[in-house]
C-alpha cells in the first residue's frame, strides 16, 4: 500500500512540475502592449466627439487577410452606438480596438479626441468599461467581482467562472460589474444573447437612461437591441457597409436590409408593396 501511495505521488509531482513550467512561461511572455508611463491624456478632452476611428485596419498576427479594412466613423458622446453583422464580420474586433486589447495595424483610433496609444493603461481602464458575450466571473463572492469595478457590499458566494449561477444570471452581472464604476464610455459585446427578449428590453431602457454622459456601443445579432441607436453600424468581411440610422440604412443598405428580413420575414411583403417591387 505505501507503495502505491509513493508511486502516485511521484505521478502528482511529476504532473505539478510540467504545470508549474506551463503557467511560468505564459507569465514570462512578454506584454506587445506599450502604455505611457506618465497619464495626462484623460484630461485632454476636445470637442464633442467620444470615440473616433480613422481609416483604420487591422489584421491579426499570422492571419492571411485583414480583419478591418479602412474603417471611418465618429460617436459622439452621449451616443448610444449599434454594431451588427454576420457571422467574422469584425464586430468584436472593431469594439476591441476601443479598450485596446489590439492595437490598429493601420488608422487611429481616437478616444476623446487622444490617440488611444497615448493613454496609460490606468486611465483607459477607468474610462472604457466592457462586457463580453462570455462572461467572465471568479470564485469568491459577488463583492469580490464587483471590486474589479467599484467596490460593492454584496456577499453571494460564487464558484469559479460563476457556475452555480444560469447563463443570464452571469451576464447580468458581467454588465452590472462594468456600470458600477460609471464608465464613459460603454461596450456590450453580444453581452445580451442569454437574456430573455423581456430582460433584454429593460436592460436597453436602463443603458439608455444611465446618469451622466455615456458613450454606448452596443454590438448584436438582434435588430431590436439596436434598432433604437443613435447610429448604426453595419460590417460585412471586415468592411463598413453601412452607416446610419435604421430607417436611413433600410433605404441605403442592401446588407442591413437582408439582416432585418431574415429576423422579421413578415415585414418583406409591406416593405416591397411599399417600395414597389414585385416580390
Amino acid at each position: 500500500v505505501e507503495l502505491i501511495k509513493l508511486a502516485s505521488l511521484i505521478i502528482t509531482l511529476n504532473k505539478s512540475v510540467a504545470c508549474a513550467e506551463r503557467v511560468s512561461g505564459v507569465l514570462a511572455v512578454p506584454t506587445t502592449m506599450n502604455y505611457p508611463a506618465k497619464g495626462g491624456a484623460a484630461k485632454k478632452v476636445t470637442g464633442d466627439a467620444a470615440v473616433t476611428f480613422k481609416n483604420v485596419s487591422f489584421t491579426y498576427a499570422g492571419a492571411g487577410a485583414e480583419s478591418l479594412s479602412d474603417i471611418s466613423f465618429t460617436a459622439k458622446r452621449g451616443q448610444t452606438i449599434g454594431i451588427i453583422g454576420g457571422t467574422g464580420s469584425g464586430k468584436s474586433t472593431l469594439v476591441s480596438l476601443i479598450s485596446r486589447f489590439y492595437d490598429a495595424t493601420s488608422g487611429d483610433v481616437m478616444v476623446d479626441g487622444e490617440n488611444v496609444k497615448n493613454y496609460t493603461k490606468e486611465e483607459l481602464c477607468n474610462k472604457v468599461g466592457v462586457v463580453q458575450q462570455r462572461a467572465v466571473l471568479f470564485k469568491g463572492s459577488i463583492r469580490d467581482n464587483m471590486k474589479w469595478g467599484k467596490q460593492d457590499q454584496l456577499d453571494f458566494m460564487l464558484e469559479q467562472n460563476g457556475k452555480n449561477l444560469s447563463g443570464g444570471q452571469k451576464q447580468r452581472l458581467s454588465i452590472a460589474r462594468a456600470l458600477v464604476k460609471k464608465p464613459e464610455i460603454l461596450i456590450l459585446d453580444d453581452s445580451s444573447s442569454a437574456l430573455d427578449f423581456a430582460t433584454d428590453a429593460k436592460l436597453r431602457k436602463a443603458v439608455h437612461n444611465l446618469e451622466g454622459n455615456t458613450t454606448t456601443f452596443l454590438v448584436s445579432q438582434r435588430i431590436a437591441g439596436i434598432r433604437q441607436a443613435d447610429q448604426i453600424l453595419v460590417l460585412g468581411n471586415g468592411t463598413l457597409e453601412g452607416n446610419g440610422t435604421h430607417d436611413e440604412l433600410m433605404k441605403t443598405c442592401e446588407v442591413y436590409r437582408e439582416i432585418y428580413f431574415s429576423q422579421f420575414p413578415e415585414e418583406r411583403a409591406a416593405y416591397n408593396n411599399e417600395s414597389g417591387v414585385i416580390a
